[in-house]
């Protein structure tokens, strides 16, 4: 066995904890973004930065424990590891553990993109129709009143 603190697998159960808080504010921030709540959305914005923060601290700690053992301090060298005598069946699960919880956060991160995406495009589209950069249709001037487009002049209607 590994002196506590030492091992590349010591902080393993807590990295899986920071992955499984961030899938939960992954999921959060879904249903804010589904919501269209934008309070929400900044609240938990903040919430993911400093826990994102935290798991880089953890990942640089694992790193720096790979590089003492005399392994390759990243990913490849945590497999590396763990496939030494010094890594126990217990550390390979955790290890495994901590990937899956990663790769569900990928994909709740991409579709959160998307959504945002989506958002970012309605928004925008709501901005051409009020600055008068669309085909056809009203257009509404700096004093809100709707004009009509005559050639590349416009005449105030109302």
């Amino acid at each position: 066995m590994h002196a506590p603190g030492t091992s590349p697998a010591h902080g393993l159960d807590e990295e899986r904890q920071a992955a499984d808080s961030l899938l939960e504010l992954l999921k959060q921030e879904q249903a804010v973004l589904v919501k269209a709540d934008v309070d929400g959305l900044i609240r938990l914005t903040e919430e993911k930065a400093k826990l994102a923060a935290r798991m880089s601290q953890l990942a640089k700690r694992r790193h720096q424990a790979l590089g003492a053992a005399g392994f390759e301090a990243s990913e490849s060298g945590m497999q590396a590891w763990l496939a030494s005598p010094g890594a126990s069946a217990a550390d390979n699960t955790a290890w495994h553990e901590l990937l899956a919880a990663m790769q569900s956060a990928k994909e709740l991160n991409r579709v959160n993109g998307l959504l945002i995406g989506q958002h970012m495009t309605r928004n925008q589209s709501a901005l051409n129709v009020l600055q008068g950069n669309t085909q056809g249709g009203p257009i509404y001037g700096p004093d809100g009143q709707a004009t009509t487009r005559i050639g590349s002049r416009r005449l105030v209607v109302g």
